[in-house]
């Protein structure tokens, strides 16, 4: 990951002193958002004082790793990685109870919380290649408040299930008809899916893919990875035959300002 930082020294401070106060601030900040760093990043800076009385610094920060604990580097998984993204809409509002629950929308916290969980797949590199997702109300609303925030999701194919919204209630029925949906829609070119669905079958699937139990509350994305040169051949491996990179949470978000250094300077 590159994170490019700027701030502003006084013009009286030595190179060398910036140097050092410039490193310890990029670890503070990588630190406080809670950026997962497992070896010291590679910063790289310039000092530009004209004749300004503070100096303009540019600071570039090529991080080791993801945002994401133990989330996988793209560059070190095999060519025919396969990665499914299984995110539960946005928290829904119950305050119109006329509404079938088919049409509930996202209350003020689910909007929020789909923006940022939209920007967290972004920073960790999951965005997805095509998007399959319920047609209820809820979650297409996730999805928009997605694009609105990300515009790379705007050019994604997306396709709207209605079963995605049906099957999420049945017992067992969910990993299947997940299974079956994306070698239906998925050509062998594509290699991460985002699936976009309701709990309790989400959670379901997601544990019986991966052989974990795993929980997903509203705009939680289990993302899970395994290799196949097809879809089909990817879910050959049956039960417990995906790694589990992360649960994606959306207080995870590293918002841009967190990476403004000169707080800590």
């Amino acid at each position: 990951m590159d994170v490019m930082l700027r701030c502003e020294l006084p013009s009286t401070t030595s190179n060398a002193l910036s140097s050092g106060l410039i490193r310890l601030s990029v670890l503070r900040q990588l630190q406080k958002s809670r950026l997962f760093v497992p070896t010291s990043p590679f910063i790289s800076f310039e000092l530009n004082s004209g004749n300004s009385r503070r100096k303009s610094i540019h600071v570039s920060c090529i991080i080791a790793d993801t945002s994401v604990r133990d989330c996988p580097v793209e560059s070190s998984l095999p060519a025919n990685t396969r990665r499914l993204i299984l995110l539960r809409h946005g928290k829904s509002s119950w305050a119109d109870s006329s509404l079938k629950d088919h049409d509930r929308p996202l209350n003020e916290q689910g909007r929020t919380s789909s923006a940022n969980l939209g920007s967290k797949l972004q920073l960790a590199g999951w965005l997805p290649d095509l998007i399959l997702c319920s047609d209820s109300l809820r979650t297409r609303e996730t999805l928009e408040v997605m694009k609105e925030h990300v515009p790379e999701f705007r050019d994604i194919e997306v396709h709207f299930l209605g079963s995605f919204y049906s099957v999420a209630a049945m017992d067992g029925q969910t990993a299947d008809h997940l299974k079956e949906t994306i070698c239906k829609y998925a050509t062998d070119e594509i290699t991460t899916v985002m699936c976009m669905g309701h709990n309790r079958g989400w959670e379901e699937a997601a544990s019986i893919f991966s052989g974990l139990s795993v929980e997903l509350k509203t705009a939680n994305a289990a993302l899970l990875h395994t290799v196949g040169n097809s879809w089909e051949e990817a879910f050959e491996s049956g039960a417990g035959g995906w790694t589990l990179s992360t649960v994606l949470k959306p207080d995870d978000v590293l918002k841009p300002d967190e990476f403004d250094i000169t707080s800590a300077l």
